[in-house]
């Protein structure tokens, strides 16, 4: 069942500033990515913000990523009719609005209040995928509901007990009806995050002095907090009997939820999983074949966003290498700093056949709640339009192979 889209912003005379609508209203409000984190970040808490806008260590993979994506150059083709441009996509055997999707994002409630719930109603309307992660802060079930054309789920690993409770996460996203089990590979041990140790993050939260004046400059984000109460580990309430309180939560969540992904656990949920497979932290080319002998149906190519391993490269300059051993084979994916539809072109102008972009959708609820989850997605749709236009692509099939031929 698909979700009616929002109605497009409606012009009276020439240039943006003639559009109107709430949609229109947001837009120009908010008219890039960049404007949306000033935003996002103003309401909110320093500790919530650094969250989700940093990596670790010195950001250095951080930067990496964005560096690549911006010295990623696209020579155009004219002389092209573009007027009907399709920027649709097919991933796993279904039809999606454009080859971009929402990647995992843990604990995206603590930016605001019920953001796996609004990310899942923006990526339904849209029509793109949508990756809930196993420590977001709905669940399973309730998320199903809400995007069941668009659901795929993200798993972290619990090794303890042969992975009783991985295996049974994957049963309950199966019954939920995702399409898509995306298993995480890169988080063999924590990364240290520098701001989350100088902001003293915890959940749940602890009322240390630096703490308490953080919040008090922020009083929308803690009226939201007080309604709402403090963001919970929904996916894991079934492991620890009636009603857990929130440090049980998190604190099974952080004891559990430890040690590698290996290659033979990996193929167990293989063998336990019915639909496409993809598994994610991909970065090496070897990685990715071994991944496809196991029979993985694509591979995600990521860095965690820059927030496991500051010395990793840039997706965006793993991805050809991986594409040119897999690309026949599998769906390649890949996230990492994508603001952009120009960014969208350049991930498949580099081989990828679609892309995932987080913390772009998270700043849009941070700064405005469900419509700002829908506001980036209309951003993105609306911006690779026009980025395939001007590269003298119709479709994506034309982008990857940089352009349509005017013959």
């Amino acid at each position: 069942m698909a979700t009616p889209r929002p109605a497009a912003p409606v012009s009276r005379g020439w240039g943006s500033g003639g559009l109107t609508g709430a949609a229109a209203a947001l837009r120009r409000r908010y008219p890039t990515v960049d404007d949306l984190e000033r935003a996002a970040r103003r309401r909110a808490p320093r500790f919530a913000g650094d969250f989700v806008g940093n990596g670790l260590g010195d950001d250095v993979c951080l930067r990496r990523n964005r560096a690549a994506l911006d010295a990623c150059r696209i020579t155009p083709r004219y002389g092209v009719d573009v007027r009907r441009v399709d920027p649709g996509v097919t991933l796993f055997g279904r039809r999606y609005a454009m080859p971009l999707g929402v990647a995992p994002m843990g604990l995206a409630g603590l930016l605001r209040s019920g953001a796996d719930e609004s990310l899942a109603a923006a990526a339904q309307a849209a029509n793109v995928p949508y990756v809930y992660s196993s420590v977001g802060n709905s669940t399973i079930e309730r998320i199903g509901k809400m995007a069941p054309d668009v659901f795929w789920y993200q798993l972290y690993g619990v090794p303890a007990q042969e992975h009783r409770v991985s295996l049974d996460l994957i049963r309950r996203a199966a019954e939920a009806g995702a399409q898509v089990l995306v298993v995480t590979l890169d988080v063999p041990v924590r990364a240290k995050r520098s701001g989350d140790v100088r902001n003293g993050l915890v959940v749940p939260f602890k009322p240390r002095l630096r703490t308490l004046l953080d919040v008090l400059g922020a009083p929308r984000w803690a009226l939201d907090l007080l309604r709402h109460g403090q963001p919970r580990f929904g996916n894991f309430e079934p492991y620890l009997g009636s009603r857990p309180s929130t440090q049980a939560l998190a604190t099974y969540v952080y004891q559990q939820m430890a040690g590698p992904m290996t290659w033979e656990a990996l193929a167990r949920l293989r063998q336990a999983w019915p639909r496409a497979m993809v598994v994610k932290g991909v970065l090496h080319a070897d990685d990715a074949e071994r991944a496809v002998r196991l029979g993985m149906d694509g591979v995600l190519v990521s860095n965690h966003g820059g927030r496991q391993f500051d010395a990793a490269p840039a997706t965006l300059e793993a991805l050809p290498q991986i594409v040119a051993r897999v690309g026949r084979q599998a769906t390649v994916l890949v996230d990492g700093g994508l603001r952009h539809g120009v960014d969208v072109l350049r991930a498949l102008h580099r081989g990828a056949h679609a892309a995932l972009a987080g913390r772009a959708f998270l700043w849009g609820h941070g700064a405005a709640g469900a419509a700002g989850a829908r506001h980036v997605a209309a951003l993105f749709e609306e911006e690779f339009r026009l980025a395939l236009a001007q590269s003298g692509a119709v479709d994506v099939h034309q982008a990857a192979r940089g352009g349509a031929d005017p013959g």
